[in-house]
C-alpha cells in the first residue's frame, strides 16, 4: 500500500520504518520545524502532505497522528481518501474533558465527580471553597495531568497558580484500580479483540516522582469483554455517526461501585502502540488495511501478556529545547537484534548521524520502547526486562517494575469484582 503519514515531528516514526520493513510506500510530513523532528537520517519527509494526494490516492492510506485534525481527518473522508486518525467527534472527546464525561453521563455511565473552568483562577476560586484531593487536567493534552495528594488540595492549588491560560478540569481523586480498554474503530465498529492496559506514569518505581507521558505498560488481549461492553462499547453508535476511524481507548478506575471512566484518548499512544504491537500477529499494514475498509470483525493476537519498558535519559521528562545534536549520547546494543527481534524495539526521539550511528535527541532523552511478551505477567516482564539489558546509552534509566502492582493485588481485585477474566 501506499502511506502518507501527517504528525507533529515524526511522533510514531518507529510505525513507519515497521511499515516500510513491510514493503509498503510510505510518505511523512512533520509540521514541526526540522530541528524538532525525530528520525533524521531514517525517515525522509515531504514538504507539503497536500501536494501528495494524488500520489497516495483514494486506494491508500492518509494517516493523522493527533487528536486535533480531525477536520481535515473528516473532510479527507467526505472526498473519497481513507483516513485513519480520529475525527471531529473523536478529537472533542479527548481534548474537551467536560464534553468528554457529559458524552459518558448521556450514554448512562457513572462518572467521577468534576468540574470544568475556562480558567486556572475559576478552578482556583472554586477549590478554596471547597477543599479536597483533586486531578487536574488540562484541555490541551499535550500538558501532563497532576495527581493531587494533599487532603485539603494545597498541592493542586499550587499548579493552579503556576498554570498558563486555558481550560482546566478537576476530577474528584479516587481510590481504585486503574485500568484502560481500548479498541480499533473502523468507521462502523470495533474491532476485536479489545485490549485492557495498565498505565505506569510516575518517573520511579513504586509510583514515585512527577507524571511522565508515561514509562511503561501492561496489557492483554485476552479478558476486557466485559469491562468493554459496559464502558467504551456504548460509545461505538456515536463514532459511527461521527465516521472515526483510528484508536480509541477509554481510561477507567474500578471500585466496588463499578468502573468509573476518567478520560478518552483517540489517537495511537505512545508506549501505547508498542506494547500492542507485540501482540498483533500481522503488521501495521495489514491492520491499517482492515480498519480502512470496514466491515470487518477482527484480527489474530497473540495470548497472554505483553510488557512495554520506556528507556530514557536526562533530561527526560523534562524537555530541553536549548539542547543541540552536539548534545545527543549514542544508543548501542549488546547483540543487535535479528530481524524477528527488532519489532520489539521501538526507537522514539533518535536520529542516525552521517556515520551511521543511532544518537538519542538530548532534546527530550525519550529514547527507546522495549517489549516482551509472555502467557504470565512474570514471563512478559522477564523478556522486556532482558530487551532492556541489551540496550547501552550514557546515563540509561528504565523502570523494573512495570506490571508488579497487577501482580502484587490489582489483577485479584479486578478478578474479585468480576471486570476481567
Amino acid at each position: 500500500m501506499r502511506i502518507l503519514a501527517i504528525g507533529p515531528r515524526v511522533y510514531l516514526g518507529d510505525i513507519y520504518l515497521a511499515l516500510m520493513r513491510e514493503g509498503h510506500a510510505v510518505r511523512v510530513h512533520a509540521e514541526d520545524s526540522p530541528e524538532e523532528r525525530a528520525f533524521d537520517g531514517l525517515i525522509e519527509t515531504v514538504p507539503d502532505w497536500r501536494q501528495e494526494l494524488d500520489w497516495v490516492g483514494r486506494d491508500g492510506i492518509v494517516l493523522f497522528e493527533r487528536a486535533d485534525r480531525g477536520g481535515i481527518a473528516d473532510a479527507l473522508r467526505r472526498d473519497g481518501y481513507r483516513v485513519i486518525g480520529g475525527s471531529v467527534f473523536g478529537d472533542r472527546l479527548e481534548n474537551d474533558r467536560a464534553f468528554g464525561q457529559a458524552v459518558l453521563q448521556r450514554l448512562g455511565l457513572p462518572v467521577a465527580s468534576n468540574r470544568a473552568f475556562d480558567s486556572p483562577a475559576e478552578a482556583l476560586a472554586w477549590l478554596a471553597q471547597a477543599p479536597g484531593r483533586q486531578v487536574l487536567k488540562f484541555d490541551d493534552s499535550r500538558l501532563p495531568t497532576f495527581v493531587g495528594e494533599h487532603p485539603a488540595g494545597l498541592d493542586v492549588a499550587f499548579m493552579l497558580r503556576r498554570a498558563g491560560p486555558g481550560r482546566v478540569l478537576l476530577q474528584e481523586r479516587l481510590d481504585g484500580v486503574e485500568i484502560g480498554v481500548g479498541a480499533y474503530f473502523d468507521g462502523r465498529q470495533f474491532l476485536r479483540p479489545v485490549c485492557i492496559d495498565f498505565e505506569h506514569k510516575r518517573f520511579f518505581p513504586g509510583e514515585m516522582g512527577e507524571m511522565t507521558g508515561e514509562m511503561g505498560t501492561l496489557a492483554s488481549y485476552e479478558g476486557g469483554e466485559r469491562l468493554f461492553e459496559a464502558t467504551l462499547g456504548r460509545v461505538a453508535s456515536l463514532l459511527a455517526e461521527a465516521g472515526h476511524v483510528g484508536y480509541v481507548n477509554l481510561n477507567l478506575m474500578v471500585d466496588e461501585r463499578g468502573p468509573l471512566p476518567l478520560e478518552f484518548t483517540c489517537r495511537f499512544g505512545n508506549p501505547g502502540f508498542a506494547v500492542l504491537a507485540a501482540m498483533q500477529r500481522d503488521g501495521w499494514g495489514d491492520l491499517f488495511h482492515r480498519m480502512a475498509q470496514g466491515s470487518f470483525q477482527g484480527f489474530e493476537t497473540v495470548p497472554g501478556w505483553s510488557v512495554a519498558v520506556v528507556l530514557t535519559v536526562p533530561p527526560f521528562p523534562a524537555v530541553d529545547h536549548q539542547a543541540t545534536p552536539a548534545d545527543d549520547v549514542p544508543i548501542f546494543y549488546r547483540e543487535p537484534p535479528d530481524s524477528e527481534a527488532l519489532g520489539h524495539y521501538h526507537p522514539v526521539d533518535v536520529r542516525r548521524d552521517p556515520e551511521g550511528q543511532l544518537m538519542v535527541r538530548r532534546r527530550s532523552g525519550h529514547a527507546m520502547i522495549v517489549t516482551g511478551t509472555g502467557m504470565t505477567v512474570q514471563d512478559a516482564q522477564a523478556a522486556a526486562q532482558a530487551r532492556a539489558r541489551n540496550v547501552i546509552a550514557p546515563e540509561l534509566r528504565w523502570r523494573r517494575d512495570i506490571g508488579e502492582r497487577f501482580l502484587n493485588g490489582e489483577g485479584d481485585r479486578l478478578r474479585a469484582l468480576g471486570w476481567i477474566g
